[in-house]
């Protein structure tokens, strides 16, 4: 299978070499296109110099915009399998290879990378640990999805899930949404156990204020998914359900 990882990135010129330095060593066989979300910083030219694809927004587009400007490109180019891991080196590429498994055999059309399926690894604040496990419960409840990570941005979609992203994702704050959107249109969502590491430089954009009203947000938007019109299925026969 033809697999793309999509790297979006936001000013990440002090990891983005060593992420795909890592990826290179440890998914040797995939193709890498890092979506420079933006930056004002050399991102892309580092990027650019380490020969992979770069895909320039020249706005910020918001995490959402650029996964999906990914996910456009590798269905435009064919791929089979569209991989997700973060621009700041907190997502191990060694994990890739076990959730690629899962869809080769045909088990999973999305697989997640939880950190909280094994102990080890970083695993956020304690106010960021409650809120992951409220939108847990809060997908399950609202369309059956059981995923301890929503959050995790580590992700492996098969060609249903690459289908159904590249005309369908959400803008702000994807990631819980987006497993739901995928559980209502009839793809099957697994997880994988990963380890994640803390950022390798800066800071997460997520403070206190932040976390609340992205609980908000996500909450809103998935107490309103039943009342929404469901995405079109994707070309390859996706199921609406």
């Amino acid at each position: 299978m033809r697999v793309l990882v999509i790297v979006p990135a936001l000013n990440e010129a002090m990891s983005i070499a060593s992420v795909i330095d890592s990826l290179r060593r440890n998914a040797p066989g995939c193709d890498v296109a890092v979506v420079d979300d933006g930056s004002t910083d050399g991102t892309a030219a580092i990027a650019a110099s380490l020969d992979v694809v770069v895909l320039r927004s020249p706005i910020n587009l918001g995490i959402g915009g650029a996964v999906q400007t990914g996910y456009l490109w590798a269905r435009e180019r064919g791929y089979d399998v569209a991989v997700q891991i973060d621009g700041d080196g907190q997502h191990e590429p060694r994990y890739i290879a076990v959730a690629l498994a899962l869809v080769e055999r045909g088990e999973a059309d999305l697989v997640v990378g939880s950190r909280f399926i094994e102990a080890g690894g970083f695993r956020s604040t304690a106010l960021r640990r409650a809120g992951i496990r409220y939108l847990s419960w809060l997908l399950r409840l609202r369309c059956g999805a059981r995923v301890t990570d929503p959050t995790s941005g580590f992700r492996v979609a098969g060609r249903r899930a690459l289908e159904l992203f590249a005309d369908h994702y959400p803008s702000d704050y994807p990631e819980p949404e987006s497993i739901a959107m995928a559980v209502r249109t009839g793809l099957r969502v697994r997880e994988v156990a990963v380890r994640m590491r803390q950022r390798e430089h800066g800071r997460s954009s997520i403070n206190v204020l932040r976390t609340v009203y992205y609980l908000a947000k996500v909450s809103m938007a998935l107490m309103l998914l039943p009342a929404r019109a469901r995405p079109a299925a994707a070309k390859d026969g996706v199921a609406s359900s």
